[in-house]
């Protein structure tokens, strides 16, 4: 028993180094912060971080693979800037300006039921464009790095067609229950009209942003983990020629690894709009999005070679990312040293990452 723990901590060295950085650099923010441990902090702090999280989610899936996907950042803007059209929860006739052209939608579906069929809409973009990565991916015979930088290329050009100047509007009541606590988005969705109910007082302080990141984790991914293709995505990283001698679905499981990152990045597109009740085609974000997504795979353990991590990790990596910046807030550093800490914690973590190559003895076995 002993020794079986003692190699699982080997073989997720890197992922536990990740969450114990992640806690005593939090631990530490909370001590320093003016308001100290509260929820009002933890809330604002899991409202920045969202985004980056489902984004690194988005791009660990195909580095599974033994892949890169570039365009991550590229598809959560631009479905951001769908969002900004289809979460108004107006039934009223909309008119957009898609590129200095008006352009008349008559009347979108209204109240409850247009917010849900608008956030389903974006997700659903959020699965083809990544369903398109892997197919010209697969079918395509390109690089995954060079198809996706021209795929997002196109996802750009899409998000300022739709915006080429920032604006829309999301509806008030959805931006305010799933930016804030649970204990608003039990009154904002009226579950307990009469008061909260006593057993709900100690859960009503927990962000909504981090339930969701948790079920998003549990419900999609875990599974998806646990079947066939979720498995033979990792054995392409780890072996591919391996993986196709054994009759796994290869071809299936890159599409699907893509599709899934489209997903990851639609939800992130998705909250990103409802946390800034607009949408902006902002390139620059776009691609501070898609680097800060490959830091944060490689902080939270995941090897750019394929076949070892998972999203989990990730998503630690993605919370070290953001509360370095939170530091630059509490002890007002300049935003200009923020890329320098950053980099020296991304070199931090693929140096841990490489100390497995002093190891080997052979170095054949470097080679998969």
């Amino acid at each position: 028993m002993p020794s079986d723990i003692a190699l699982r901590i080997r073989q997720n060295f890197a992922f536990l180094t990740s969450v114990a950085i992640f806690c005593l650099i939090y631990l530490f923010y909370h001590l320093v912060h003016p308001k100290g441990f509260s929820s009002a902090v933890m809330v604002a702090n899991s409202d920045e971080a969202f985004t980056l999280a489902l984004v690194s989610m988005a791009q660990t899936v195909p580095v599974l693979a033994a892949g890169l996907d570039l365009s991550v950042g590229a598809l959560m803007t631009m479905v951001d800037c769908f969002a900004s059209y289809l979460l108004s929860g107006s039934a009223t006739p909309v008119d957009l300006e898609l590129a200095g052209v008006g352009v008349h939608l008559g009347a979108l579906p209204g109240g409850t039921a247009g917010i849900v069929a608008g956030m389903l809409a974006c997700l659903v973009i959020g699965v083809l464009a990544g369903l398109l990565n892997g197919l010209v991916v697969v079918y395509g015979r390109i690089q995954p790095i060079i198809a996706t930088l021209a795929t997002g290329a196109i996802y750009l050009g899409v998000a300022l067609f739709l915006r080429p100047q920032p604006g829309g509007k999301i509806d008030e009541d959805l931006n305010w229950a799933l930016t804030n606590s649970l204990g608003d988005f039990a009154s904002t969705v009226h579950i307990f009209d009469d008061g909260a109910a006593p057993w709900f007082a100690p859960f009503s302080g927990v962000p909504t942003p981090f339930v969701l990141l948790a079920l998003i984790v549990l419900l999609v991914w875990v599974p998806f983990s646990r079947t066939v293709t979720g498995r033979a995505v990792y054995a392409i990283g780890s072996a591919e020629g391996a993986a196709y001698m054994s009759g796994l679905p290869i071809n299936r499981a890159r599409i699907a690894a893509f599709a899934l990152a489209g997903f990851f990045a639609g939800c992130g597109g998705l909250f990103l709009a409802i946390q800034t009740s607009s949408g902006n085609a902002d390139i620059p974000q776009a691609g501070a999005y898609t680097l800060n997504s490959i830091a944060a795979v490689v902080i939270g353990g995941t090897s750019l070679l394929g076949g070892a991590g998972g999203v989990i990790g990730s998503v630690f990596g993605a919370l070290i990312l953001r509360v370095i910046s939170y530091f630059f807030r509490v002890f007002d550093i300049a935003p200009l040293l923020q890329p320098l800490f950053e980099g020296i914690i991304l070199l931090a973590a693929v140096s841990i990452g490489a100390l497995r190559v002093l190891r080997v003895k052979n170095t054949l076995e470097l080679f998969r």
